[in-house]
């Protein structure tokens, strides 16, 4: 058996391929590169995950109320799937909820196949604790995707297990699962933060993850974790290992790989490079076909996915102008609101970041739609999931977090944040509110998130303010298109009984049943085909 195996277990085998160097596979894991090489299919399987926009993204973002993909004229209808989404309708055997498990089971596989590998080599590393520890913990977050979107999923943890033999494990016993591997491996992992350990595993990525866990642990298991929450948050706040950004949008920025150091944001991401990793295509799916004049694309977006009015209701648009060669610069007073392209677009270079745009310029250089000859003007009015109107393929509003890159048509480098410090912030601040405990330090926590996305301390909260619902639209503006909207408004429904998730919006779409079945997703008909041993969830 060679190394090779490792890269193309899934994949075809070309006959006339030329080997130039084998390493036998009981001599290798002995060097940091081996080892780095041999793990490196159990990541490869995130960036279908992390890449924009993925199923997983789709089922988390386009079920709640942050992302819509309308049907414009004949455009983005595809059977129906982007409908179904936004209106939880989706059948059984809907592709992307079928993508989504197909996606994170991949990844499941993959860890169990190089778990066997390495822990059946006659010459084991000298490391293999620490990769074992690794491996259970990337395991543990396509399981947490699993459990979080599914719910009631099969536990396989042995590669050599038939796929058509397994059944549901209960959601509680997944999450019982996925807590004992992180709290068993926690201590193996690094807790440096450099170029080595960047877009990997480590202590503090861990530590995230158990926070998710027990955040949202009331939804999962029924019992509320949050004091647990806490403390698995400030074991990351007091490694002093991470810090806000002054510069909100360098978090996502096209060279966001170059924050590799401590003291950086970003706790965990999927590295994605237009040479070399594919698949970040969020500039193709949100932006109109024209605008790859304004951002030095090199072909023509898809005019997709939008975000409405009353979500971006949120947002602060209070502003600042100036003129600067005779052109009129808008910048928000909260920098976060410039994710959003909004009004009319120029064939100007977009300025980075987004926080200052154009807001008016020489006419002659204000962009149209190609097809109609309408000024290419966005509006964050969606009013219907489908509408064959010329003016409706400006409708919604454009979301360039992931700042696009010149010279690419989708494949863009920037890299994809999973877990970040500014979120770690606001879960505990979250679940200080909800245990009414240490609110002046919730406050603080939250005012940190705020003067970072002001610049000063003007639009700071007080005690009064610091309210669940108030928290939860700072997650919205803070957390804007990073997957955990469908989350947070499940768990805040759970938690209060206030209908976030499964209230009536805007547009069409009617209140949920009240048996609440559709907090998590169906089994999906295509897995119970190959397995009829998996059960439905209630519901379906």
């Amino acid at each position: 058996m060679l190394v090779a195996s490792l890269f193309s277990f899934q994949a075809c085998t070309d006959l006339s391929q030329h080997v130039y160097s084998v390493t036998p596979i009981q001599n290798f894991y002995q060097t940091p590169d081996q080892i780095a090489a041999g793990l490196a299919p159990a990541y490869q399987a995130l960036t279908a995950i992390a890449g924009n926009p993925s199923n997983v993204f789709n089922l988390q973002e386009v079920s709640s109320d942050e992302v819509i993909v309308p049907t414009r004229g004949a455009d983005w209808y595809d059977n129906a799937q982007w409908q179904q989404l936004w209106l939880h309708t989706w059948p059984t055997n809907h592709n992307v909820v079928n993508g989504a498990w197909g996606d994170i089971y991949n990844g499941i596989g993959k860890v169990n196949f190089i778990l066997s590998v390495v822990n059946s080599l006659p010459n084991k590393p000298a490391t293999i604790g620490e990769i074992n520890a690794e491996l259970k913990l990337l395991r543990a977050y396509y399981y947490y995707l699993a459990m979080d979107l599914f719910g009631n999923v099969p536990l396989v943890t042995d590669f050599n297990t038939n796929p058509n033999t397994v059944t549901n494990s209960a959601r509680k016993d997944v999450f019982n699962f996925i807590e004992s591997e992180i709290k068993n491996n926690i201590d193996s992992l690094p807790t440096n933060v450099d170029a080595s350990t960047y877009g990997r595993v480590t202590k503090w990525m861990a530590f995230a993850l158990l926070a998710k866990i027990y955040l949202n642990a009331q939804v999962y298991t029924g019992t509320p974790r949050w004091a647990d929450c806490i403390a698995a948050c400030d074991s990351i706040i007091n490694s002093g290992k991470y810090s806000l950004l002054p510069n909100y949008f360098d978090n996502f920025a096209v060279n966001n790989s170059d924050l590799v150091g401590s003291g950086n944001e970003n706790i965990f991401v999927v590295p994605f490079d237009k040479t070399n990793i594919g698949g970040d295509n969020m500039e193709m799916a949100t932006l109109h076909y024209q605008s790859d004049k304004t951002f030095g694309l090199s072909g023509s977006p898809w005019n997709g996915f939008s975000s409405t009015a009353d979500y971006y209701a949120q947002f602060d648009t209070s502003s600042t102008y100036s003129v600067q060669s005779g052109e009129l610069l808008r910048t928000y007073n909260d920098q976060r609101t410039g994710q959003f392209l909004i009004g009319q677009q120029y064939a100007i270079p977009y300025h980075y970041p987004p926080s200052t745009y154009v807001d008016s310029a020489d006419p002659s250089l204000a962009l149209k739609d190609a097809q109609t000859g309408l000024s290419l003007k966005f509006s964050p009015y969606v009013l219907q999931l489908s509408n064959p109107a010329d003016s409706f393929r400006l409708a919604g509003l454009r979301n360039i977090k992931y700042f696009p890159e010149a010279g690419t048509a989708g494949s863009q480098s920037n890299d994809v944040v999973l877990f970040r410090y500014a979120d770690i912030l606001l879960m505990k601040a979250e679940c200080e509110v909800r245990l009414g405990i240490n609110l002046p330090d919730a406050l603080n926590l939250v005012n940190q998130i705020r003067e970072r996305a002001y610049g000063n301390n003007l639009h700071d909260w007080t005690i009064a303010n610091l309210t669940l619902p108030n928290i939860l639209a700072e997650r919205a503006r803070e957390l804007a298109w990073e997957g955990f909207r469908r989350q947070d408004l499940i768990r805040f429904e759970v938690a209060s009984g206030t209908p976030y998730f499964s209230a009536a919006r805007t547009p069409a779409k009617p209140a949920d049943p009240a048996d609440h079945h559709l907090y998590i997703y169906p089994i999906p008909a295509q897995q119970i085909t190959s397995n009829p041993n998996l059960k439905q969830n209630p519901g379906y």
